[in-house]
């Protein structure tokens, strides 16, 4: 059974299995931080919010120094960004200054989803703004999980548009206090939070670039909160086909940082990119492993059925995703 409310600016959603919040005012996209609440166990999320959403970015040219308003990385954006060179295509960043996100909620068989979408209105030169994202969340019924796919639909000419989001989300802690492990699927490493009591940079340590390292056969960032004082379940982010995937950090910088990167392809005007997630709670790596694999190679997710009340939701390949509409 799954239920929702609209309360002002929060839509509440309850299932059988979990709690969540989707807040379409304030800080936006995704679920709400701290509101995944996993009835089995009693655990929340520790972070600002799961699946979260930014902006547009490419590599910088060779030798490029960012102007000011840019992209920065290197000197005293070293903790941050560390030395890789990018700068913005569009802005602004939507999770803290879109401010507002129109939304659609639909109530499926077996499931209800929420679909919001948002159109980046700042370009930089010699990019113009116009580029359309939409983010679908589908909650099922009977799992610890739910189901998130991000599309963009880019007016630019880019030789690798990247798009950036939080997977599974950033988290907030003080030396290690409230979670007892990470593991990131690419290198198979399963890392103890004693290692993010220090700022460093994402470019560091336990950096995933495409191209650089082995392709993994899952993309799967986890952390594994403590409760009660003793190790409790795993939240997940999976991005379902791994080479949706351009770069993976997790850095600390007063938080553990779970930024991903996904395209990194030459793009057109009208071109689309995506990936789609199963990001939620998992009692150990093997769980984790098996439901991956039961929707492995999704980039984007469709809702099937009369407009007005979809039966179903599918998985659909990159070179399958449908433009959004740019206006």
């Amino acid at each position: 059974m799954i239920t929702h409310a609209v309360k002002g600016s929060t839509i509440e959603i309850e299932t059988d299995a979990l709690r969540a919040e989707i807040r379409t005012e304030g800080y936006v996209s995704g679920v709400a931080g701290g509101t995944l609440y996993d009835k089995k166990s009693g655990a929340r999320d520790l972070g600002h919010g799961l699946s979260i959403v930014d902006f547009l970015l490419e590599p910088a040219p060779a030798g490029e120094r960012p102007p000011e308003g840019q992209y920065d990385f290197g000197g005293n954006a070293l903790s941050y960004h560390g030395r890789i060179p990018k700068r913005y295509v569009e802005g602004p960043q939507i999770c803290t200054k879109a401010r507002k996100l129109p939304f659609e909620i639909i109530q499926g068989e077996g499931f209800l989803a929420v679909r919001q979408w948002f159109t980046w209105h700042q370009g930089y030169p010699p990019h113009a703004g116009g580029s359309r994202w939409e983010q679908l969340l589908v909650f099922p019924e009977k799992t610890r999980y739910f189901f998130s796919a991000d599309r963009v639909t880019t007016v630019n000419t880019s030789a690798a548009l990247i798009f950036r989001v939080d997977m599974p989300g950033h988290i907030k802690h003080r030396s290690g206090d409230v979670f007892d492990h990470i593991y990131l699927s690419y290198g198979d490493q399963t890392i103890p939070s004693t290692e993010f009591t220090v700022n460093f940079a994402p470019d560091d340590r336990f950096l995933y670039q495409r191209g650089k390292q082995p392709m993994p056969p899952r993309l799967i960032r986890a952390y594994q909160v403590v409760l009660g004082g003793k190790p409790g379940p795993w939240l997940a982010g999976m991005t379902l086909q791994p080479s949706d995937v351009y770069e993976g950090w997790c850095h600390q910088r007063g938080y553990v940082c779970l930024i991903e990167e996904l395209g990194g392809w030459p793009t057109k005007p009208g071109d689309t990119l995506g990936a789609a997630y199963v990001v939620g709670w998992f009692n150990d790596l093997s769980e984790m492993h098996s439901t991956y694999d039961s929707h492995r190679g999704w980039s984007g997710i469709e809702l099937e059925g009369p407009a007005a009340r979809p039966a179903r939701f599918k998985g659909v390949k990159q070179k399958e995703l449908t433009p959004v509409r740019l206006r």
